[in-house]
């Protein structure tokens, strides 16, 4: 089954021609879900041919406009195509208020149900959950109530082996049973294990997304393991009380976190643009933590 990242802005604070502000969108199976919605979304979405119509909920990390002024322009122009499914709208307090605000002065023709749901930025809760994935928010520091999303695949049922249902002669209840994990008892009384009748099942994948924060060594306990962590490397360690100043990571301490989660693959993004030269970011995190990759708009990562 499908588990691809779509990074579609990768840039802090200003977007520029090569780099526009976060947002990503990330599918797993047959649904998608858009996380943050920085200017210019809905051109990046156009440019790489990303579709909304798998999208129905949409996570959103805090209220500075790099993360979100480009969520009423997408609602207003999924109006003005004709969507009528509902969109959830997850985010810490006072985005609802926004994006209303933003609508009913321009009068915006609103065909399908927006649900605004509140998420509390101080706690690692559960708050979302489909047939494919369970979202987890990550509390973050920065200077505005900020919180990361950790989406993790719901364990799919186990597949047969399909010579085993002739071999054993089983009926559909039987086979939902092993299905679940089950081992079976025939009529004649063996014992049949579950891993002779099913398939090896692949462990379910997880994503961590850590937008806009301070170092925060908790992080790692929170996304241990996890296959993709995308987390901000606005600064370099050179401006690290920079970073500290203004809620933001540098590059080699997003690596620490990454290295202490052991996580399989770190994504850096939200670059500041005051760095003509964004190459030094890859080295620095790569010192502390190999396996990373720097995020590029455009890009797709599959896990």
């Amino acid at each position: 089954m499908q588990f691809e990242l779509q990074l579609l802005g990768t840039n802090a604070a200003f977007p520029t021609l090569a780099r526009f502000s976060t947002a990503q969108v990330l599918t797993v199976g047959n649904r998608s879900y858009m996380i943050d919605c920085g200017e210019g979304a809905i051109i990046r979405l156009q440019q790489y041919k990303v579709s909304m119509r798998k999208v129905s909920q949409i996570f959103i990390s805090h209220l500075h406009g790099d993360h979100c002024f480009g969520l009423a322009g997408i609602l207003s122009s999924l109006a003005l195509g004709g969507r009528t499914a509902p969109m959830q709208i997850f985010s810490p307090p006072g985005l609802k208020e926004m994006i209303i605000a933003q609508l009913n002065v321009i009068d915006a023709y609103e065909p399908f149900p927006m649900q605004f749901i509140v998420v509390d930025p101080t706690e690692h809760q559960l708050i979302f959950q489909d047939e494919t994935v369970e979202v987890f928010t990550l509390p973050l520091v920065h200077r505005v109530p900020c919180t990361g999303y950790l989406f993790r695949e719901r364990q799919r049922r186990l597949k047969m082996q399909k010579e085993k249902i002739q071999i054993y002669q089983l009926d559909l209840p039987q086979i939902l049973a092993a299905k679940k994990g089950e081992d079976l008892l025939l009529p004649d009384g063996r014992l049949i294990p579950n891993t002779e009748l099913t398939r090896e099942q692949i462990p379910p994948r997880a994503y961590a997304f850590c937008s806009d924060t301070a170092f925060l060594p908790q992080l790692a306990s929170w996304v241990q393991d996890v296959d993709l962590l995308y987390h901000e490397s606005t600064f370099l360690n050179a401006d690290a009380q920079k970073a500290t100043d203004t809620g933001h990571s540098t590059a080699g301490q997003a690596a620490t976190i990454a290295a202490a989660a052991n996580v399989k693959k770190l994504v850096l993004g939200h670059f500041s643009a005051r760095y003509p030269d964004l190459g030094v970011f890859l080295e620095e995190a790569q010192a502390v933590f190999p396996n990373t990759v720097m995020g590029e708009d455009g890009m797709k990562i599959p896990v």
